[in-house]
Order: structure tokens, then sequence, then C-alpha cells
């Protein structure tokens, strides 16, 4: 009963953990660069999660079934392989549905063959690990990824244009605009530059600040409580002490 806990406890941690305490953006600091480049809108950032996920979700549990099958002098070239082929098949699946999220991701989509969330979950995972624990870990970085990108592009595109789009990337959804900062040509509180790349580094700095000044609020609240509860145990002992020499 015990081990099933103790399994049961390790694959929660595996699927939470990068959701958010090592969240491949914001912690692991991995993937920027396409973050950077397609949070410029809400459904563009939705759509890059979507497909990375499947290549992701995809190539480590294939790495996994096959973990005992590569050889180990072959083993980066197999992966960049099948990495390789799911991103082809998410390159053409795009192309074919959702055209405009094909032309705006561009060069971004390819690039993620060698990408280093990709391709760090499969040497670092995918290839010592059961393929249930490999997809628990693959969709885990994939939502927390994901998740990130939704943080910086809804700042980005609310601040950059003044209004929500929706319906500009996915076919299937009414085209909709909604203004949050700009209604009309003479009421304008968007700023262009969160639109442009100087402005995906401003608000990524600025989350990445967020989640420190956090971590080390945390840290100062353990650490306080680790003093109290080391004064509170100095102090019993030394009542003890003086009630044992009053005896």
């Amino acid at each position: 009963m015990a081990t099933q806990t103790s399994t049961r406890g390790q694959h929660k941690q595996n699927f939470l953990n990068p959701i958010w305490k090592a969240n491949p953006l914001f912690v692991l600091l991995l993937g920027t660069c396409p973050a950077l480049a397609v949070t410029t809108s809400i459904e563009q950032a939705i759509g890059m999660g979507i497909l990375f996920t499947i290549v992701l979700v995809g190539s480590s549990v294939l790495i996994s079934l096959l973990r005992k099958i590569i050889p180990e002098e072959v083993e980066t070239p197999a992966y960049i392989i099948i990495i390789a082929t799911f991103v082809t098949i998410v390159k053409m699946l795009s192309e074919a549905f959702v055209p405009a999220l094909y032309e705006g991701l561009g060069v971004f989509l390819s690039l993620l063959v060698v990408n280093c969330i990709v391709l760090g979950r499969a040497e670092a995972f995918a290839k010592s690990n059961g393929v249930y624990d490999s997809f628990l870990d693959a969709l885990g970085n994939s939502l927390g990824y994901l998740i990130a990108l939704l943080i910086i592009s809804v700042v980005r595109e609310i601040l950059g244009t003044g209004v929500i789009t929706l319906g500009a990337v996915f076919p299937f959804i009414p085209k909709t605009v909604i203004p949050v900062l700009k209604y009309s040509s003479s009421l304008d509180f968007s700023i262009p530059l969160f639109a442009r790349p100087a402005g995906g580094f401003i608000v990524y700095g600025v989350v990445e600040a967020c989640i420190a000044a956090h971590t080390w609020h945390q840290k100062d609240k353990e650490m306080a409580a680790k003093r109290a509860a080391a004064q509170a145990a100095a102090a019993a002992r030394a009542k003890a002490q003086v009630a044992g020499e009053a005896k």
C-alpha cells in the first residue's frame, strides 16, 4: 500500500512540478526565443502551445517506448529524427487546417525540432523512464509552457493593441474584437511598444521579477518559521533545565 501511495505521489509530482515549481519558461528559462516571438496575440500563443504539446507528448512517449532499443551511440540523432517526424506532422496539419497560424509561427514551428525543452525532456527523462511517467512529464511541461505563453500574450496583446482579437488565427471561431484599452482612434490607451520585440522582453522581465520576489518571500517565511521553532525549542530546554535544577 505504501509503495502504491509513493508511486501515485511520484506520478503527481511528475505532472504538477513542471506547471509551476519547474516551469520550463519561467523557472528553467528554456524556450524563451519562440515564446517572445509568438506571444504578440493570445490565439497565436494558444496555437503554439497546442502544437508544442503534440510534439513534446508524442516524441516523449515514443522515445520512452524505444528507449531499450535505441543504441546509446546514436541516441541524440535518433531523438532528433523522432522529434522531427512529429514537427513535420504538426506543420502539415497546421498548414492544412489553420494556415494563418502556420504563417504566423513561421520558422519557430520548424525550430521545435531543436527546441531545448523537447530535446531536453527526451535526454533527461523519457530515455530513462516508463511510458506513463514520460507522458505525465511531457504533458506537465506542455501545460506549464502553454500557461506561460498565455500570461505573456494576454499582457502583450492588451497593452500593445488595446484589444483582444478572436478568430484571426482559428477559422472555426467567429471573428470578434473585444476593446480593452482602445475604443476609438481618439480614445486609445494602448502602448504599441508591447507588440514589438522589446515589449516581449519587458513583460518577460517583469514576470520573472514577480516570480523571484514571491520565491524570496516564501524563503523568508520559511526561515522565519525555522528561527521561531528553534527559539521555542531553546526556551523549552531552558525551562526544563531550570525546573530540573529547582527539584
